[in-house]
């Protein structure tokens, strides 16, 4: 197949196209530099979001488009900042969409990054996919947003996937903002500790990506998450037994709410999220237990 990804430099979207050139797919990756990359046989770097540029020359055999492109969520949330996020996701996903309009031929499918702060946060509730009432805080309006952005695919009749992803776990990322305490020895839980937290291993999030192109009976929301969530005082054991740290020093949820503001929401509070669609269609994880996912990623 010929996939075209947005955001495909990135963490998630590197190991993305490491995954289906070795599949044998062609990956054309849309940036506004083009300039700074050798295409290869397997990697076509196509310029987008700058005047003058006209990707949909180059993609009118294009099967399917992976949208991850966003500003990250890391950084304190001023008015500003919380105006990026948005504006990121949002004018992407329109992009993407013009995009389609453009194409001769459609391609069969978007999927759509998303995120399981949809579902709002809670220490008590399970959310799936049967979940369409979307929370009350900020990260749950804007993928709702997002989503709503991405639907406007389904009228150039394509399928559309929300592909709602929990926090990602490999070398770099947040597992490492996550794991720097424990590096210094003063790791533990935070708050409570009894705040979920739906994790996926990267390599499950990028073979889930490609599931989602080739069923072609998912559509709608797919939590991108490992079927077994954790809550946050777990997290910490056992990151901490992984890395051969203490576990000990309990950080006070006031703490982190005054140094990150309205951002401390994505690590004192959470939700768990279950990944049922996926489930239900008979995808294989590589890593279902959290310990397992932590021991792969730093034995290498």
């Amino acid at each position: 197949m010929n996939i075209a990804i947005a955001g495909g430099t990135g963490f998630v979207g590197t190991k993305l196209t490491s995954l289906l050139t070795n599949a044998g797919h062609h990956v054309y990756i849309l940036t506004r530099s083009p300039e700074k990359f050798s295409n290869t046989n397997a990697i076509t770097y196509v310029g987008w979001l700058k005047e003058g540029m006209q990707p949909e020359s180059e993609l009118q055999d294009c099967d399917a488009i992976i949208n991850l492109a966003g500003e990250s969520l890391f950084g304190y949330w001023t008015e500003e900042k919380k105006q990026r996020i948005l504006s990121s996701r949002v004018e992407a996903t329109n992009r993407v969409i013009e995009l389609i309009q453009a194409l001769e031929n459609k391609p069969n499918v978007l999927v759509n990054a998303s995120a399981v702060g949809f579902y709002g946060t809670s220490d008590q509730k399970t959310f799936t996919e049967q979940t369409t009432t979307a929370g009350n805080d900020f990260l749950a309006y804007v993928t709702k947003k997002w989503e709503n952005t991405a639907n406007k695919a389904a009228a150039f009749d394509v399928r559309v996937i929300h592909a709602r992803l929990g926090i990602v776990l490999g070398e770099t990322g947040t597992l490492s903002l996550m794991s720097l305490p424990f590096k210094f020895f003063v790791g533990g839980p935070i708050g409570s500790g009894e705040q979920w937290l739906s994790w996926i291993h990267v390599d499950d999030v990028v073979r889930m990506l490609l599931f989602a192109i080739e069923e072609k009976n998912v559509t709608g929301p797919m939590n991108v998450t490992a079927p077994k969530p954790v809550r946050n005082k777990v997290f910490s054991q056992q990151l901490a037994s992984v890395m051969h740290r203490p576990n000990k020093i309990k950080v006070p949820s006031f703490v982190i709410k005054t140094l990150l503001g309205e951002m401390s929401i994505l690590v004192v509070e959470g939700q768990a999220v279950l990944p049922n669609k996926a489930l239900s269609h008979d995808f294989r994880f590589r890593y279902d237990d959290l310990d397992v996912a932590l021991q792969a990623i730093y034995s290498k």
